[in-house]
């Protein structure tokens, strides 16, 4: 309970939704108690033969207390649902803004279906919870407070019987619980496994089909339903015994409650009309005692989903500005975000320049050692080296999303551990290997880094990128919309997209990360006309797959083993007997064994 308590915290702004909500849940509760006394009346009236008159008005009575509380519960209900619905606004905007504070490295160990799965449950099971407690449970509650009261007036025994209920219930309960959970939360982890696997294939189906692999993703899938089955037997079979206990017990207690009533009425202490009420208030209680179970089946299912939830809440968060940001709405709810726009720094030199760098994904395992170099105004540099060689990392850490281990990194003149990240990240453009565009228009995706740009802006860019003339071809123009990752353009098209993405931002360093290793010879040409002109009046830091692309580079860094091998120009290391040297032989030459070599180096 104490997640779900944590949740009402946490949205404390709507506080005014949780008075309403007790104040017409105790008006419904009250309303509820009227009819067992205007019944005892009416049956002491009519057992007494009293005027038809009274009986006629007790009636009316009746019906107006039982509509007056129809209205008000339904009130009650509307007040619950919106209240709920905004608790899973609250919730889901703070995950996802939890999401987008934390560090890359969170990432690396995640799958992208299984963070979206545990949205999706988590949030689920507990607006569920809460919105049963708001609209049914609450009510039933106040009600039985008020009914011990009156039982507790006409007879103090009834009222402890009646009491004792909830007290062994809840023991009995708790005795089902803890083991309940531990099953939930095995059946949990099977089920965001399966679901992330689906998201996975289902956003990948072409792979998936050209490997035949349908029936084995199938029974993968399959098998962590199947042991959510499995798991559900043992786990139904104790709750179900555990509630037979209960329920036994419950009935043994009523049977004490009836008897007292039955008795006490042939003795003559209590009227046939009180009998009546009494009965009726006891029967009202039965129905929240057994409703118990599945309210606490509920808050099981809310607690163990929560957990996974919270987790991922209290992960610490990047340390930037904007990370502190979004991290502020996932703490309070901030419903006004206004994004800052950073801009690039002033260029100054060095542009770039790593310093005595060392790097590991994970600590004892260093991918990066003593790696130093500088980049000034306008020079283009090539990062070379076989895969798992440290390019990539280079990348990564150019782009702030990770921090250094040892040694410093320089950009446009500035120390980046004084640097906010956000102003690191505005100072350098990118175009990755794949594009990685957005769903929306083609004009959202260009304008992604400068959402207030205007058409002319964006068809301006496009152009240079080489983008505008397949553009205008479609029928929406600019207004076109290309689906998830871009599916409606080609690879060349994505690319150039990106490119106008990247020449939009405006950044003094760019970053080409293999950006045209994934596309067939035309659509390098085309796409490198684009790249030609980002590259115009930028420092250029690539990782190349084709030597042509390299030839007219300023320096070429060759890395091997996450060390810098060589730094020279083209012409320098063609003379040595290092990497770059090797690639041109390697190029030059038609055998087998060659051509695999330079595959090695990511080349073609």
């Amino acid at each position: 309970m104490q997640s779900v308590i944590r949740v009402l915290r946490s949205a404390s702004t709507l506080w005014p939704y949780y008075l309403a909500v007790v104040v017409v849940s105790s008006l419904v509760a009250g309303l509820s108690l009227v009819s067992p006394f205007l019944l005892r009346e009416a049956t002491d009236t009519i057992v007494a033969g009293g005027a038809a008159s009274r009986v006629v008005w007790l009636a009316v009575a009746l019906f107006a207390a039982e509509a007056l509380a129809s209205i008000l519960r339904n009130v009650s209900g509307y007040l619950g649902d919106v209240m709920v619905a905004r608790i899973r606004q609250i919730l889901s905007t703070r995950y996802f803004a939890k999401l987008l504070a934390l560090p890359q490295r969170y990432f690396d160990d995640q799958v992208t279906g299984t963070i979206i799965a545990r949205l999706d449950r988590s949030i689920a099971n507990v607006t569920q919870f809460i919105q049963s407690i708001a609209n049914s449970f609450l009510p039933m509650i106040l009600q039985v407070v008020a009914i011990l009261a009156i039982t507790g007036y006409y007879y103090w025994p009834l009222a402890i019987l009646l009491a004792l209920l909830f007290p062994l219930y809840t023991w009995l309960t708790a005795l089902t619980s803890k083991r309940w959970q531990g099953w939930e939360q095995e059946k949990n982890e099977h089920i965001d496994t399966g679901n992330g696997r689906f998201a996975e294939v289902v956003g990948q189906t072409k792979v998936a089909k050209s490997y035949v692999a349908e029936v084995r993703e199938l029974d993968t899938f399959g098998s962590h339903y199947r042991a959510t089955v499995e798991l559900t037997r043992p786990q139904s079979r104790w709750w179900h015994s555990m509630d037979t206990l209960r329920g036994v017990v419950m009935n043994l207690i009523f049977l004490g409650i009836y008897l007292i009533l039955f008795l006490r009425t042939l003795s003559g202490e209590f009227t046939i009309g009180e009998m009546v009420m009494l009965l009726q208030m006891v029967t009202m209680v039965r129905q929240p005692v057994t409703m118990m179970s599945w309210i606490v089946d509920s808050a099981q299912r809310a607690v163990a989903g929560s957990c996974s939830y919270f987790k991922v809440m209290d992960e610490p968060v990047e340390p930037t500005a904007n990370a502190q940001l979004v991290a502020a709405t996932a703490a309070n709810g901030t419903p006004d975000l206004r994004p800052v726009q950073h801009r690039p720094l002033p260029v100054a030199e060095p542009v770039v320049a790593l310093q005595d760098v060392s790097f590991a994904y994970t600590p004892g395992e260093p991918v990066l050692h003593d790696v130093s170099f500088t980049a000034r105004e306008g020079e283009k540099i090539a990062l070379v080296g076989e895969s798992g060689g440290g390019k990539s990392t280079i990348v990564n850490l150019l782009l702030g999303l990770y921090p250094i281990s040892e040694g410093s990194l320089i950009i446009c003149g500035r120390d980046a551990a004084t640097l906010g990240v956000e102003e690191l990240r505005a100072s350098t453009g990118v175009v990755f290997q794949e594009p990685a565009l957005f769903s929306g228009s083609i004009f959202e995706n260009i304008a992604y880094g400068k959402p207030d740009a205007t058409l002319e802006e964006v068809v301006d860019v496009a152009k240079r990128a080489n983008a505008h003339g397949f553009i205008s071809q479609f029928a929406d123009g600019y207004d076109t919309v290309i689906g998830e990752r871009g599916l409606r353009l080609s690879g060349g098209q994505r690319q150039r997209v990106a490119v106008a993405r990247a020449m939009l931002k405006d950044a003094p360093i760019l970053i080409l990360d293999e950006a045209t290793s994934a596309l067939d010879t035309k659509a390098e040409r085309a796409v490198q006309a684009g790249l030609d002109e980002l590259m115009k009046n930028r420092t250029t830091i690539m990782i190349a797959h084709r030597l042509s692309t390299i030839a007219d580079v300023d320096t070429i860094i060759t890395l091997r083993d996450g060390r810098i091998d060589e730094i020279g120009s083209p012409a320098e290391l063609a003379a040595t007997d290092g990497i770059y040297a090797e690639l041109l032989r390697l190029t030059a030459s038609s055998s087998a064994a060659d051509r695999e070599r330079l595959k090695a180096y990511g080349f073609r």
